[in-house]
């Protein structure tokens, strides 16, 4: 973090709020559903606690600056981060760039639904939205998480979605070389 401010001129006050935006998000209480895009993939609300204005570091920065700190954090960590407050919302909602970097890391799993999504228009969060518990559990799956599974109650409670015959292609083969 240090090395972006330096790289970007910025001060070492806004390093040290940047780093604390960094620890604050990473620290983060979670909560039941909320309807924004973010909260339909993370299913979470923000934790009552106010956050302290003037320790608001995305009011002190460059927007550029704030995305890059956003940057850092994965995907359920900028959940929390965009119920903080509404300018971190704001930023986090708007920045194409956040989403693209997590959409690719679901694309690692799920790369014919994010290459479709992409291609019929979809912007990066919304694909990132449409694929990520696919992602999930597509990644449990491919890593024998439900191997030694022997009945359907053992997969109550977890979320399951439905996959195409390509996929469960991939599963299949997954098992078999275990």
């Amino acid at each position: 973090l240090s090395d972006i401010c330096r790289r970007e001129n910025f001060s070492c006050v806004a390093a040290a709020a940047a780093a604390a935006a960094l620890d604050y998000c990473s620290n983060m209480q979670h909560e039941p559903a909320g309807r924004s895009s973010v909260s339909l993939l993370c299913g979470r609300r923000a934790s009552p606690k106010a956050f302290d204005d003037s320790q608001n570091f995305a009011e002190a920065l460059p927007m550029e600056m704030s995305v890059r700190i956003f940057g850092e954090l994965d995907a359920e960590s900028l959940c929390s981060a965009s119920r903080t407050c509404r300018l971190w919302r704001d930023i986090i909602e708007q920045s194409e760039q956040l989403w693209r970097r997590q959409c690719l890391l679901v694309r690692a799993v799920c790369q014919r639904e994010v290459d479709k999504d992409r291609g019929d228009g979809f912007s990066w969060k919304v694909t990132l939205v449409r694929n990520y518990t696919r992602s999930c559990a597509k990644r449990d799956w491919l890593r024998g998480r439900y191997s030694s599974v022997s009945s359907a109650d053992e997969l109550l409670g977890r979320n399951m979605v439905p996959f195409d015959a390509e996929t469960w292609g991939e599963i299949l083969q997954a098992e078999l070389n275990r």
